[in-house]
C-alpha cells in the first residue's frame, strides 16, 4: 500500500463513525457526513444466493457493506468491490481488514463508466465475475437539485445515459450464465426491465413495501446473463410495522439468520417455502 493511500485512508477514517451491520457480525466504518450506507445494502446482499468457491463482483460498493456482508455469510467467496470515490474506496478497503476478509476483497478505484483500457488496467477482467450486484445511483441527472456534498452528489444522481452504461458494464464482466442482483427505486422498474433486454434474461421483481397496504418503493432485479426466459413478479416484502419497527422478515434480513449460507431463501424461511425470494426456482 503506497503512503499515499495510508494518509487518504486514515484521514477518512479519522472523520468517520463505526456502524455494526448483520446483528453486529460486521462491523463498519464510514463517513458521518454524505453518503452512509444503510439497509438497501443488507436487502441486496440478502438476495443472492451466493456460494462457496464463486467471484463477486461489487459494483458502486461505497464503503464495502454489500460485499463484506456476503463475506460474512460465505466468507469462501472472492469479492472485488468497484468504487468511483477515492475515500469510500480507501474505506472499504479499511472496512475489510477490520472485518478479517483482506485476503478475500479487493478494492477498485474505477469508473465503470470509464474507457475499457481503464477497467482492464484496474484489474478487472472481462466475462469473470460469477455474481455482480449493484446498488447504482437512484436519481437521473437534472431531476433534483445536487447535494453540495461531491461524494452524496455521486452516490445518489446518476449522469446522463448513465444507468445504461453501467447494464453495458454488468454484461460485459458477468461470467456466461452469471447473475445480475441490483437494488433500485420502484418507479425505475420500466427503464430497468428496457436496459436489461436482451443481456438479462430471468428477471425476477422483488418489491420492498414500506408497509403493509403501502407502494413499493424499492426493487430488488436478478437476472442471468444470455437467459432467454422472461420476468417474473415475486411477493415480496414488507419492511416495516405501523408503528415504524421493522418486521420480522425485514428484521430477519438485517441479521441475515444465515439462510443465505444455507442456500435457502434470503427472505425469511416462510418464503422460501412459497418459493418466492428473487433467487428461487420455478416450480
Amino acid at each position: 500500500m503506497s503512503s499515499q493511500t495510508k494518509t487518504r485512508r486514515k484521514t477518512v477514517v479519522e472523520a468517520a463513525s463505526t456502524d455494526d451491520f448483520l446483528g453486529g457480525r460486521i462491523s463498519i466504518v464510514q463517513p458521518r457526513v454524505g453518503h452512509r450506507a444503510g439497509s438497501d445494502a443488507v436487502f441486496l446482499a440478502s438476495a443472492v444466493p451466493a456460494r462457496g468457491g464463486k467471484r463477486v463482483l461489487d459494483v458502486g460498493a461505497g464503503v464495502g457493506v454489500a460485499g463484506l456482508c456476503l463475506l460474512a455469510c460465505v466468507p469462501d467467496i472472492e469479492v472485488t468491490a468497484v468504487e468511483i470515490d477515492a475515500a469510500l474506496c480507501a474505506l472499504a478497503e479499511h472496512n475489510a481488514a477490520r472485518n478479517g476478509f483482506t485476503d478475500r476483497f479487493k478494492p477498485v478505484n474505477v469508473d465503470v463508466t470509464g474507457p475499457a483500457k481503464a477497467l482492464r488496467e484496474a484489474g478487472l477482467d472481462r466475462e469473470r465475475y460469477d455474481e455482480i450486484i449493484a446498488n447504482p445511483p437512484f436519481l437521473a441527472e437534472g431531476a433534483v437539485r445536487a447535494a453540495p456534498d461531491r461524494a452524496r452528489a455521486t452516490a445518489h444522481i446518476m449522469g446522463a445515459e448513465g444507468l445504461a452504461a453501467w447494464m453495458r458494464f454488468f454484461a460485459t464482466f458477468a461470467a456466461p450464465k452469471g447473475r445480475l442482483t441490483l437494488i433500485h427505486r420502484a418507479e425505475a422498474l420500466t427503464e430497468l426491465l428496457g436496459l436489461l433486454d436482451g443481456r438479462f434474461g430471468d428477471i425476477a421483481v422483488f418489491p420492498l413495501f414500506p408497509k403493509k397496504g403501502e407502494p413499493a418503493t424499492r426493487i430488488i432485479l436478478q437476472g442471468r446473463k444470455g437467459s432467454r426466459t422472461g420476468p417474473r413478479l415475486l411477493p415480496g416484502l414488507v419492511l416495516h410495522e405501523q408503528n415504524g419497527s421493522y418486521t420480522a422478515g425485514a428484521e430477519a434480513d438485517k441479521r441475515r439468520a444465515a439462510a443465505l449460507g444455507k442456500g435457502g431463501s434470503p427472505h425469511s424461511a416462510e418464503r422460501e417455502e412459497q418459493s418466492s425470494g428473487p433467487h428461487s426456482r420455478r416450480s
